[in-house]
């Protein structure tokens, strides 16, 4: 920098913090003006044909929104033909040009227009001597951003953390992470108190070099000064436990994360299943993995992730797509489920039992039953073999359909193939008959169950006592309430609910508040 510079630096002896808070504030109005950069450019050229010329601000108000909409060439082009057409401009419009000069890289035209706002006697702010740090360490240009810096301070003005966290990022970027330590160092002698950008840049810095353990050293005296580590500060740790492959270390600072209620992002996640996906250790990834998906809404975010394992050269393996494909299903993505298998076809991945039946249960639930039994005539010609879980889900939607006896008939089928019910094809077949008002036929299977020594649960006794209600067999309903809590079987609200309002539909009030007392006295309802 000259040292007529320096010189016009050092009389601006104080920081005009007006002219920031008048930028944000007409940041915060200009929403509402402009659609698209055309219509701003539009307002422009119109304010420059009014008679009364608008006051400098509203010409402002235009620059920051290209700026915002990242137009940076426009706004340069309408700042010069706003001053050839005599307007003169201040310290906000002087200042939104040098950040447009500074993302153009064209960093000379960005100290010209410095040299300008002192000529015209405004006073440069911290905000636009970070702009200008940040355009030259965007531009790799570091040595002269640490020698700005040096001048700035020299002539007795002050940088802030936004200053040096653009420092401590440019030096990283560019692998200078000794010399980001100790800038870091340095300005707490100043005065300045790191925060967790700053950390976390370095952190991540470090990690990237493989010196996980200084990296963690770093993260430790952050803690202990009150920072609070965040996202970004986690996946950069784990990234670096992740490449020295002490995993269980990665894992633990996962744990961590959702302890604090920080949500990992898909960066996170991704690393660390291609670092297990790498080790072999794929029950661990698949895990991962599904922690993303416990919540249904995590799906999407989960396919980021599936994604960018296939990026990174890590092949997702038959549990990866079944996971994906369980929780599309869930979801009711079915198609984008489908898309997946045939990925999966083209990567002549083999879809297992658990494929096949997360996608045929998708199918069953969104009514799609002749394409789940297209993909159970695919499985048999592939040898791979259905299991009960499978055919659950055929006899949910022909229970569902009213199409009971093929239920029955299909439930025959498979025994002659050697798959055996469970209590669940058998509380599925009970509710459908109830359903169909076919108690008698419900009630067999009911006391068969019991006779083999089936551990029954609660859905199966709420069903039973469901179809009793249906049918007015109140008594009948409260008996088997009270056996099934002899058999040892706690009932639940939606057990009692069931009975309490089929009674009071009947008009039996007493039975019906008495049980109400119950569920209260039971904790199952509030009072």
């Amino acid at each position: 920098m000259s040292s007529s510079l320096l010189l016009r630096l050092k009389r601006s002896s104080f920081l005009i913090s007006f002219h920031s808070h008048s930028h944000s504030h007409s940041h915060s109005r200009f929403h509402s003006s402009f659609h698209n950069p055309g219509d701003a450019v539009s307002h422009f050229n119109r304010m420059l044909q009014m008679h009364s010329t608008p006051p400098i601000f509203e010409f402002g108000k235009v620059l920051t929104f290209l700026v915002k909409t990242e137009h940076y060439s426009t706004a340069i082009s309408l700042s010069r033909q706003m001053e050839s057409s005599g307007i003169a401009p201040n310290i906000v419009t002087l200042s939104i040009l040098i950040n447009c000069y500074c993302h153009l890289g064209q960093i000379t035209s960005a100290f010209s227009v410095l040299a300008n706002i002192l000529k015209r006697g405004y006073h440069p702010n911290t905000i636009t001597f970070t702009t200008l740090i940040k355009g030259l360490c965007l531009h790799g240009k570091i040595q002269r951003a640490l020698q700005f810096q040096d001048d700035v301070l020299a002539q007795g003005f002050l940088l802030n953390q936004v200053s040096y966290g653009t420092l401590i990022n440019g030096l990283c970027k560019l692998g200078e992470t000794r010399a980001a330590l100790e800038l870091l160092r340095r300005i707490q002698g100043r005065g300045i108190k790191p925060d967790v950008v700053m950390y976390s840049t370095i952190i991540d810095s470090l990690c990237k070099d493989k010196l996980v353990s200084h990296a963690f050293d770093l993260y430790s005296e952050m803690v202990a000064k009150g920072i609070s580590p965040n996202a970004f500060t986690y996946s950069a740790l784990i990234y670096g436990f992740c490449i020295v492959g002490q995993l269980k270390q990665a894992i633990s600072l996962l744990d961590e994360m959702t302890t604090k209620n920080i949500d990992p992002d898909v960066y996170t996640y991704s690393i660390l299943i291609d670092a297990l996906c790498k080790e072999g250790k794929v029950k661990e990834a698949k895990n991962v993995l599904a922690v993303m998906i416990k919540q249904v809404n995590e799906v999407n975010k989960a396919q980021d992730v599936f994604n960018a394992m296939a990026r990174r050269g890590v092949t997702p393996n038959v549990q990866s797509y079944s996971i994906m494909i369980n929780g599309l299903c869930k979801i009711k993505m079915v198609d984008e489920a489908l898309n997946l298998l045939a990925e999966m076809d083209c990567k002549m991945i083999i879809p297992d039992t658990v494929t096949y039946s997360s996608l045929i249960d998708g199918l069953c639930k969104t009514g799609r039953v002749c394409n789940a039994w297209e993909l159970l005539e695919e499985m048999h010609v592939r040898g791979q073999p259905a299991d009960i879980i499978t055919y659950n889900s055929f006899l949910d939607a022909l229970c569902k359909g009213h199409h009971v006896d093929q239920a029955i008939a299909l439930i025959k089928k498979i025994k002659d193939q050697g798959v055996q019910p469970d209590l669940c094809t058998y509380n599925i077949l009970m509710d459908g008959l109830c359903k169909a008002g076919r108690l008698k036929d419900a009630q067999e299977i009911f006391h068969d169950l019991l006779s083999k020594g089936y551990h029954l649960t609660v859905q199966t006794y709420t069903i039973m006592i469901n179809g009793l209600c249906k049918e007015g067999l109140f008594d009948e309903a409260l008996a088997l309430l009270s056996k099934m809590e002899d058999e040892g079987c706690t009932p639940n609200a939606i057990t009692f609910e069931s009975i309490i309002r089929s009674l009071f539909e009947n008009g039996e009030n007493d039975k019906a508040e008495k049980l109400l007392r119950e569920m209260i006295a039971r904790g199952l309802l509030e009072k």
